[in-house]
Order: C-alpha cells, then sequence, then structure tokens
C-alpha cells in the first residue's frame, strides 16, 4: 500500500459538477438545452471539458446536479458517462432537482444543489470534495489542486487564473496577499484588485473549489440556515470562508494541461454567444490554442456511429473542399467551400455554397448557392437555397440574433420566419 503521502488523493475524492444554469446569455442555443449541454468542438458537448478532467485526474466518483432544460444535458449523460462500475469503488450519478428536501422547493443556489443531496456524498464517504462548473472549456489536473489543499491546511482552496486587471470585472475577482491566501473575494468588481507585484493584472475565479468533505457538509449546513444566504458559492460560502476562515488560491498554471503545442493556460467561459463562435473558432487555427488532438488528456463523449466525412465534386466551381477546418464524421460537402469554420456531424452541405468562419451544428442542411459568414447555425436547422448571411448587418439582424460583434445566431423558428 503506497505511503499516505504519496498516495493520489483523486483517489479520495469526489467531483460534485454543478451543471443546472440557465445559460441565458447564449439566447436561443439554451432554449431547449441546459448550457453544459450545448455542443463545442465538432463532437462534444460543453460538460464532457470538466468531466474529461476529473476523469484524467484519477477521479472515480462523480455526481452531476441537473436543473433547468436538462432533458438533452441527462440524455448525454447517460450515453457518454455510463461506463464506472460500483464493484470498482466507482460512481456516476446524476442528480436532477427533485424535492428531496422539501416538496416545495427546487435547487435554490450552486450551494444548496449540494446540500440537497448530502446524504448521497455522505453514503460515499470521500475525503475530498471537488467542485467544479460545468460550462467551461480547459484542460486540468486536478490531483495538483488537491495536493495543494491538503499541504496547506486551507479551509477552501480556490482554482483561478491571471487576466489583465482591466478585462476582470465580468467575474468573481480574488485579492491575495504575498503567500496566496485570498484576503477579500468580490463577484463582478467595477474596480478588481490587483495582484500583488502585478498591478495591471487580476485574479478570477474559475469557479473551481476543494474542500475537505467533512468541513464542507458542515459549512451548507450552517449556510441553510442562514436567513440572508442565497445559498450560493461565489456569493455566500466562499466568502464568508475568506472573512472567518482559510482560503487559499491555487494558480491555474501549475496544472493546466498542455501538450506541446500549446503554449497558454487556455480557459473559456463560453456563455456567451460571442465567446462561443470565439472558442470554436480558436480549433481551427493552424495551431489551436487548445489542443484536442493530445492522446494523454483525452477529452471523452459519446462517440457517435457515423460514417467518415465525404467530399465530393472536382469541378470549376463546383468543388468540395475544406480549407483550416474542423469537418466532422457523417458530414457531406457536396460541391461546397467551406473556409475556416468548424462543422459537427451529419451535416450536409449542398453545391456552388460558400462558408466562412461558420459553426455548424449537427445534423444541419445547408442548401444550394448560399453564403454564410461568421455564423453560429442551431442543430437540424435547413438552410434554404440562396441564403446570404454575413454581408449586410441591418438585414441580419432584423432576421437573426446579431450580436454585437457581428455573430449570427441562427435557429430553425428564424429561418421558419423567413417564409411568413
Amino acid at each position: 500500500m503506497l505511503p499516505v503521502n504519496s498516495r493520489p488523493l483523486a483517489r479520495d475524492t469526489m467531483a460534485y459538477v454543478l451543471a443546472g444554469g440557465r445559460g441565458s446569455r447564449l439566447n436561443e442555443l439554451t432554449d431547449i438545452r441546459a448550457k453544459p449541454a450545448v455542443y463545442f468542438g465538432g463532437k462534444s458537448r460543453i460538460i464532457d471539458f470538466a468531466l474529461s478532467n476529473a476523469l484524467n485526474s484519477g477521479i472515480r466518483r462523480i455526481g452531476v446536479a441537473t436543473q433547468y432544460k436538462a432533458h438533452s444535458l441527462i440524455r448525454h449523460l447517460q450515453k457518454a458517462w455510463n461506463f464506472f462500475r460500483q464493484e470498482r469503488n466507482e460512481s456516476f450519478d446524476i442528480l436532477p432537482a427533485s424535492q428531496r428536501v422539501s416538496e416545495t422547493q427546487w435547487y435554490d443556489g450552486t450551494a444548496d444543489a449540494v446540500f440537497q443531496n448530502i446524504d448521497i456524498i455522505e453514503s460515499y464517504a470521500p475525503e475530498y470534495m471537488l467542485i467544479l462548473a460545468g460550462d467551461h472549456i480547459y484542460k486540468m489536473d486536478y490531483e495538483q489542486m488537491l495536493r495543494q489543499h491538503a499541504d496547506s491546511g486551507a479551509d477552501v482552496t480556490i482554482a483561478c487564473m491571471e487576466v489583465p486587471r482591466l478585462s476582470a470585472s465580468g467575474f468573481g475577482c480574488m485579492a491575495v496577499d504575498t503567500t496566496g491566501t485570498i484576503t477579500a473575494f468580490v463577484e463582478k468588481p467595477a474596480d478588481p484588485p490587483a495582484m500583488p507585484g502585478k498591478p495591471d493584472i487580476a485574479l478570477v475565479s474559475m469557479g473551481v473549489y476543494v474542500f475537505k468533505t467533512k468541513f464542507l457538509i458542515e459549512e451548507l449546513k450552517r449556510d441553510a440556515v442562514a436567513p440572508s444566504s442565497s445559498r450560493d458559492f461565489g456569493k455566500d460560502i466562499i466568502p464568508h470562508l475568506v472573512t472567518h476562515g482559510k482560503a487559499v488560491a491555487h494558480q491555474f498554471s501549475h496544472s493546466c494541461v498542455r501538450s506541446e503545442s500549446e503554449t497558454e493556460a487556455y480557459w473559456r467561459d463560453v456563455g456567451t454567444v460571442d465567446a462561443y463562435w470565439e472558442a470554436n473558432m480558436d480549433l481551427t487555427q493552424p495551431t489551436p490554442h487548445f489542443d484536442l488532438y493530445d492522446r494523454n488528456w483525452p477529452i471523452w463523449t459519446y462517440q457517435e456511429i457515423t460514417p467518415p466525412a465525404k467530399f465530393v465534386h472536382d469541378l470549376d466551381g463546383r468543388r468540395g473542399h475544406a480549407l483550416s477546418s474542423l469537418v466532422s464524421g457523417g458530414c457531406i460537402i457536396s460541391g461546397a467551400a467551406v473556409h475556416s469554420s468548424l462543422i459537427f456531424t451529419n451535416v450536409h452541405i449542398h453545391s456552388y455554397s460558400d462558408l466562412n468562419q461558420a459553426v455548424i451544428l449537427p445534423g444541419s442542411v445547408i442548401g444550394q448557392n448560399v453564403r454564410l459568414s461568421r455564423v453560429v447555425v442551431d442543430r437540424g436547422v435547413v438552410i434554404p437555397n440562396g441564403l446570404v448571411v454575413g454581408e449586410d448587418p441591418e438585414l441580419d439582424a432584423a432576421r437573426f440574433r446579431r450580436t454585437n460583434n457581428g455573430i449570427c445566431l441562427i435557429t430553425q423558428t428564424m429561418i421558419d420566419g423567413l417564409k411568413a
């Protein structure tokens, strides 16, 4: 048996993924699915990244708390993550808001989503709890963070990353001293605190927390009876511990997983249409900042059975090809041109069409003589022949969801409205 100080802490940890958010800033992309269930990267869902990090880190007990518009997410989890075996001391629990504490109470906040399932957590008796947001894109070895937590004697360890201070006001920000102890935690401050010795840099929370399980349960019970609490980690639990306990920052750069081609510690919150489009576009670069091809840290997901992608016709003006693009299985590029785009599974693009910087979700059909630029096309949308998007901002805004950065989100309902 390994000595206590060398035994992987991941083996004594339960990862608890908070996947119940509405994701309203993604607009129509979350009309029928929760944000963690939104498609990403050609074949994955957003939640697969946090779950893959946990699995690759050696964690074999995982719970996923769901709430809003959860059917698509639950169906994906059942298909993609059903390989855990109890006889190997593994578990994978899907935990919908089911009014287990009260017949009238759903999950009131992120902390309450854990509090309502304390009995399930206690039945597994993990020594550590790793609390994860289910809606970010990154690769991280959680064992490194767990080890820091155990060595520091902290009540909570919070994963954080450095960002330009003037860009940090949209996040939860931390002030730290020279030892990494957190001295203040503020949500979306107008004037983010600077790091010691780095006046232009702020530390922002990644929504990843480590606790000793016994301590976390005590804190959740304390918070559950606090009359002014909103039952939220970022708004209640963490600020309380910063003031009354020991909260320590864990630098993402210390545990970020990078292949040889990755030069930066990559983490993205894809909570807006612009951010979602940009993160997918990152993958189409010749040397992407985020490497999906890293076989040492695979992104696990549901492996849909599809035939290979197919490119047909080789005539002038009707040549099926794709450049600087990701094209998934089951796609047919039939006499069309695809540039700097990400095409999900089972998409059919017909002749004489031209796509540039397009994100096309599964099962969509692009008609003939279509020109699409800087778009996100939702799942299963049928684009009619001759449609042009991305060349007339005023017309685009009148027909589709157009962001301030000029990205157009297209759904089938919007397409149907063109015929009315």
